[in-house]
């Protein structure tokens, strides 16, 4: 089970409750689930009996009561502790089965893997300045919204710099509106578009742009060309194209990628795995915070982890045979977990309206 289908759980769990009359409060549009942090009890934990205490004119603990025992014998999920004022503690089945679920989501869906439709009643009109960093940020905002669900257009305040295009930012109008609208403000970037597409290129430049949070300045200097460790997009692509690189070399000696059942001995979830499994769980997350927050920033972050996660495991675990080593189990599983880590980078990475080559 993935957060996002343990938050969609407990949202069916409450709209049971008070079909059931069990609990007289307004449903809320969407709940969330976070990882328990250090020294707490289970693998996720929820607020949401707090949050409909008041509505409900009962206290949280006998909400929470309410919530546990419909959230408990659901598919996936082992126990349901009750912690604090009226926390929910989430401890998931087996690890190995939420592993094999999220591979199997990112494999369904695919560059689309963390869509989803939690924002659907939403609709935005994003306006910006004339000023390119206010541009990429306002185009990559929407992006992060329409992959939720939500629905909208931008605008600007003069037409458009006609070096945009070359940076995938398109404008449906400009000039002043009638209707509200939702500023994009971020610090400028100092140099026109045409400056950058000159020094960086398109993807080098909408990195630069968009890596730094909005109130900050961004990092827009020759470092973002560097091919090496030291340069997080050459890192982010890097990744995905050596994730790439093994799947073409599975196929050279017969294999393919496949999530292998837990219990199999050796067992082929290696504990080296677990950072970058908990990152891709953790992916869908990521872009619906960057979608409510406005803030691309995030969703450039988390593929850096993801990067990083995939060396470490790639250089303790590595998914493609040795010498006169056959393909085994194990390596099946992890040529899955590195797949399935391409192809969040790639992912990601199109949201943000960054290339991801197979090869660098």
């Amino acid at each position: 089970m993935t957060p996002a289908e343990l938050s969609r759980t407990v949202l069916h769990a409450v709209r049971r409750a008070v079909d059931e009359d069990a609990l007289r409060a307004p449903v809320p549009a969407r709940v969330r689930v976070e990882r328990t942090r250090p020294g707490g009890s289970g693998d996720y934990a929820c607020a949401v009996a707090l949050q409909l205490a008041g509505p409900a004119a009962l206290p949280a603990l006998e909400v929470a009561r309410i919530l546990r025992e419909r959230v408990a014998a659901e598919p996936g999920v082992g126990r349901v502790e009750i912690t604090g004022p009226g926390f929910l503690s989430f401890t998931l089945d087996a690890p190995a089965e939420s592993d094999r679920a999220v591979l199997a989501a990112v494999r369904e869906q695919g560059l689309a893997y963390g869509h989803g439709d939690a924002l659907r009643e939403e609709i935005h009109q994003f306006h910006h300045a004339r000023e390119v960093r206010a541009a990429v940020t306002a185009q990559a905002v929407f992006r992060l919204l329409v992959a939720q669900g939500a629905r909208g257009r931008t605008t600007c305040e003069q037409a458009p710099d006609p070096d945009w295009v070359r940076l995938g930012v398109t404008v449906d109008a400009y000039g002043t509106s009638p209707v509200p609208l939702t500023e994009i403000r971020p610090v400028p970037a100092g140099a026109t578009a045409g400056e950058l597409l000159e020094r960086l290129g398109p993807d080098a430049a909408r990195w630069g742009l968009l890596r730094a949070a909005g109130h900050d300045r961004a990092a827009l200097g020759p470092e973002l060309l560097v091919q090496g460790e030291a340069n997080p997009l050459f890192r982010v692509r890097y990744a995905h194209a050596r994730a790439r690189a093994l799947t073409r070399g599975a196929a050279l000696l017969g294999f393919t990628a496949e999530a292998a059942p837990y219990g199999e001995s050796p067992t082929p979830y290696d504990a080296a795995a677990r950072p970058l499994l908990d990152l891709m769980a953790d992916h869908p997350g990521v872009l619906l915070a960057g979608a409510r927050h406005r803030a691309p920033d995030r969703v450039a972050r988390q593929l850096e982890a993801v990067a990083h996660a995939f060396f470490d495991f790639h250089d303790s675990c590595p998914p493609l045979p040795a010498g006169d080593e056959k393909p085994s189990a194990a390596h099946r599983t992890r040529l899955a977990i590195a797949e399935a880590a391409g192809t969040v980078l790639a992912g990601g990475l199109s949201l943000l309206g960054i290339r991801a080559p197979e090869h660098l």
